[in-house]
């Protein structure tokens, strides 16, 4: 058998051999991604051949165009609607301020009217009355703010020309119900001093037991011993 095996590989009788060139494989690569791309290309033109025969995408085309038209239409009226929008809010703020400040000018409007109003009924109340008293109240007004709160005021005045100084005593008291039964109230701290001439307001405010109600406030001017003059007036 060795025999044998030696002769073949000695003699012509020896197994034939064939030499071939070998392409390195990134060129076998290169070449196969050529020829695919070219498929590719070929497969799309033919695709693409075949909408344009078919009409498809001619109308395709125009539904995006028109699309992009409304789109760009819806835009335009989002931003008028945005700016309109815009004004009328700014619009809004300013009528709201101008409204704001004419409420601000009515009030101060109102309490001008209130304090001329007060001032008036003052003066009115200076003018010289018939009667020969020398010293009178012409004005005593009283207000409950709260429950537990009394506002008084009193305009004393002397109705005749170049008066002497006057001095004296003013004494303020209150009456009413506390919790049902009759009940009564000097002004706190006692009578006050009073000293004018012509004429003089006076007022204070007093705090009230929880469960009073005054029904009635009253004002005397004293001198010395003697009661001058004397106003009440009811709630």
């Amino acid at each position: 058998m060795r025999f044998k095996l030696l002769r073949r590989r000695l003699t012509i009788s020896a197994p034939r051999m064939k030499v071939r060139s070998a392409m390195p494989w990134p060129l076998r690569w290169a070449s196969a991604a050529i020829v695919l791309g070219f498929c590719g290309a070929i497969s799309l033109w033919a695709f693409e051949l075949g909408k344009d025969l078919a009409g498809v995408d001619h109308g395709d085309r125009e539904e995006l165009s028109r699309l992009r038209e409304d789109v760009v239409k819806l835009r335009e009226e989002r931003d008028r609607i945005q700016s309109i929008l815009n004004t009328s809010g700014s619009a809004m703020t300013v009528e709201r301020a101008a409204q704001e400040r004419m409420v601000s000018q009515i009030r101060i409007l109102e309490t001008e009217n209130r304090a001329l109003r007060e001032d008036l009924g003052f003066f009115e109340k200076l003018m010289p009355a018939s009667g020969t008293e020398a010293v009178a109240i012409r004005g005593l007004q009283a207000e409950v703010l709260s429950g537990t709160q009394l506002k008084w005021q009193v305009l004393v005045i002397q109705a005749v020309k170049n008066a002497p100084e006057f001095r004296g005593k003013l004494e303020v008291s209150f009456s009413g119900t506390l919790e049902g039964k009759p009940w009564t109230m000097q002004l706190p701290g006692g009578p006050q001093p009073l000293q004018f001439r012509q004429y003089r307001r006076v007022e204070g405010m007093v705090d009230l037991p929880p469960d009073a109600v005054v029904k009635n406030v009253s004002a005397r001017i004293v001198e010395g011993a003697v009661s001058r003059a004397v106003q009440n007036v009811s709630l």
